[in-house]
């Protein structure tokens, strides 16, 4: 049997900010209980929810010193079992008390050195020995560089592998190089140019990078782009010197927990067998909620996204005036930059009953939205996964969306020709382009109906859950192993 340990800064249902937490939550739970023994472990924050805070259960502790600076720390070891799967958590109240699992990015740096060290330290205690530790960003950098320098010579530790996977490589985890060293207590000979020094700076996910056995990212397209200058964010020269250890895995979503059939947030439940009668019902429930026209035959476009540069948000902001004629309706959920909140509520102003806008992350008005709009908004700076337009799909939306990361593997362009697709699609990141797919998409709903949905009914039958990725996982753990 393998024993595989997920470690990850984040995980569904404990805590979550992102799409990272999502896949530590499912990904776990797809593979074969018969031949992996697969468990999580993820730093014991006060702001988890105390109802499942009452399900921990104390294993142990221990005291833990990183260097002269960081001495003596204490470690409490938790565990629980939810749905099969073991979780443990690394408690220190002195890091992990707190109200959002980020903050202050050199704080950060002691924080999750610490919880790297702490994860290999425990493993004796908890009897756990995994052949492979998978890591997740630069959260968890530092356990390939502490097991490779500071544990692998002990008979527990040799054989172990790493490998780490790569969510957004705009994130590194980087502060000045004698900061680092201090905080870590990592000799001098890892903070060379071919190691942890990154420029001026000690940098822990090129740590991962370096030190791990194998490299993943989340979709194929993304893993391909992190090798150039435009998006390899200072690493594209390391990356691309470790292309043969490296592999773009997509990422999947749970089918059952996005179901259009079962989901209770809905005003009507439907499938692809249906939806022409029933999906139309949750659109005219969603523009009643949001104060828009109830007008049926209207183009109803949705954003649910961060509102940040990286999601395309100064494209929408310029393209509002363009988009918003007489046959289209613009609805927008989601929190972020400050500019573009005030700019969005600006532009839902100044077309009542047109357009919505809802500042804020609400997880069931999330899910009304993707059942309710016609056509889902994805035009991203870079996107190296990207879970909205798979969940789109899923509740027979179509996804539009410019041609980076994971947007370009998962969304197929539509052929009128070929009677084929399950969405539209942009190449280069300009206004020009972003509007001419909007036309083109609003143009084939108001005139093309039948091919509109023919192309709904091909997105949610397609197979975007975790058993394909699972498989590819699986490849690289008996690879390593």
């Amino acid at each position: 049997m393998k024993k595989i340990l997920f470690v990850a800064s984040e995980c569904v249902p404990f805590i979550k900010t992102g799409g990272l937490a999502d896949v530590v939550g499912s990904l776990p739970q797809k593979f074969n209980r018969e031949f992996y023994d697969v468990r999580v472990m993820i730093p014991m924050y006060s702001c988890i929810p105390l109802d499942l805070q009452k399900k921990f259960s104390f294993i142990d502790h221990f005291y833990l010193s990183l260097s002269d600076w960081v001495k003596d720390k204490y470690v409490g070891v938790f565990k629980t079992v939810l749905n099969g799967i073991t979780y443990y958590l690394i408690d220190n109240q002195e890091y992990f008390t707190c109200d959002h699992p980020y903050g202050d990015v050199k704080r950060d740096i002691e924080r999750f050195a610490f919880f790297d060290k702490a994860v290999l330290s425990c493993l004796p205690i908890i009897d756990f020995k995994p052949d492979v530790i998978h890591c997740n960003d630069w959260q968890t950098g530092l356990i390939p560089v502490y097991l490779k320098e500071q544990f692998q010579a002990g008979d527990f530790f040799r054989d172990m592998k790493t490998l780490i996977t790569i969510h957004n490589l705009k994130f590194q985890g980087t502060w000045n190089v004698e900061y680092v060293r201090a905080i870590t207590g990592l000799s001098d000979d890892v903070f060379t140019d071919h190691k942890l020094k990154f420029y001026k700076d000690g940098n822990l996910l090129k740590g991962g990078l370096v030190y791990s056995d194998y490299i993943t990212t989340v979709s194929q397209t993304y893993a391909q782009e992190i090798q150039t200058k435009e998006y390899g964010e200072g690493l594209d020269g390391l990356l691309y010197s470790r292309r043969l250890d490296t592999q773009g895995i997509v990422n999947g979503i749970d089918p059952d927990y996005f179901d259009p059939s079962k989901d209770a947030s809905l005003e009507v439940n439907y499938s692809w067998d249906d939806f022409r009668v029933q999906k139309p019902k949750n659109k005219k429930s969603l523009q009643k909620e949001l104060g828009l026209e109830l007008q049926p035959k209207k183009y109803l476009i949705g954003i649910v996204s961060r509102l940040t540069d990286q999601k395309g948000m100064d494209l929408i902001c310029a393209a509002i005036d363009d988009m918003m004629d007489e046959h289209t309706q613009f609805v927008v959920v989601g929190t972020g930059e400050r500019k573009f909140e005030e700019a969005l509520l600006y532009h839902a102003s100044r077309f009542p009953g047109q357009m919505s806008v809802h500042i804020g992350y609400s997880e069931k008005l999330s899910q009304r939205v993707y059942a309710g709009v016609d056509a889902l908004l994805m035009p991203s700076l870079f996107e190296p996964c990207g879970l909205a337009q798979l969940i789109a799909l899923r509740y027979g939306t179509i996804p539009i969306v410019r041609e980076t990361g994971g947007l370009k593997d998962t969304v197929i362009p539509f052929n009128q020709y070929e009677h084929s697709g399950i969405g539209f699609s942009f190449q280069h990141y300009s206004l020009e382009d972003m509007l001419g797919s909007i036309y083109y998409s609003r143009e084939v709903f108001l005139h093309q109906k039948r091919e509109w949905n023919h192309m709904v009914e091909r997105g949610m039958k397609t197979d975007y859950s975790w058993d394909k990725s699972k498989n590819k996982y699986e490849e690289i753990y008996y690879y390593l192993t």
